[in-house]
């Protein structure tokens, strides 16, 4: 089932998540829901408060081959993958610039500056232990994600002045005035 995504200015955007046990109900269910959701609305991640559950779970499946010139990055050939109570243990490398964007905040891609790798741990979706070090496309998809299951935008990394020049962007979207084509859930 297709589930709306919360729009920026939805208070579970700005709360940070609570652990996820194996006996939460309708997880599974929830889980490809959320893939579903996803791939409707052309995204690469969803986090479970996009489509408003405050858990700590989020999903990706890049859909694109890895980067492999970091010895360090996975050989994968894209990467698809269920990211219950997530922690990242290590970052590195430099501070790297791209524009993001987010199904949360539709039409507004900004750059931002995160770091180029990372190591982490979580449980997949039968709640099996996995760790992850990686580079590229996939460290900021979960930084991006990790910072939603966080209470975090991508909004809230940019600069005051820069937020300052989006600010009558971001009220259309609070307010619904905002054309896209996946269902979307605006405050009210």
């Amino acid at each position: 089932m297709i589930l709306p995504i919360r729009a920026i200015g939805d208070p579970v955007l700005k709360t940070r998540a609570k652990d996820v046990t194996p006996d939460y109900e309708g997880l599974q269910q929830l889980i490809d829901n959320m893939f579903e959701t996803m791939y409707n609305s052309n995204g690469i991640g969803l986090a479970a408060p996009q489509v408003g559950a405050s858990i700590r779970l989020f999903i990706l499946d890049t859909g694109v081959s890895l980067d492999d010139e970091d010895e360090d990055e996975t050989e994968e050939k894209g990467f698809k993958d269920v990211f219950i109570n997530p922690e990242i243990v290590h970052l590195y490398g430099d501070e790297v610039g791209f524009e993001e964007g987010c199904l949360s905040i539709p039409h507004i891609r900004e750059e931002v500056f995160r770091p180029s790798g990372i190591e982490v741990h979580y449980l997949d979706r039968n709640f099996n232990k996995k760790s992850l070090k990686v580079g590229g496309l996939l460290a900021r998809v979960f930084q991006h994600e990790f910072d939603h299951i966080e209470g975090i935008l991508f909004t809230d990394l940019l600069s005051p002045l820069k937020r300052g020049m989006l600010k009558s962007k971001l009220e259309k979207i609070k307010k619904g005035k905002v054309k896209v084509d996946y269902p979307m859930r605006f405050p009210k």
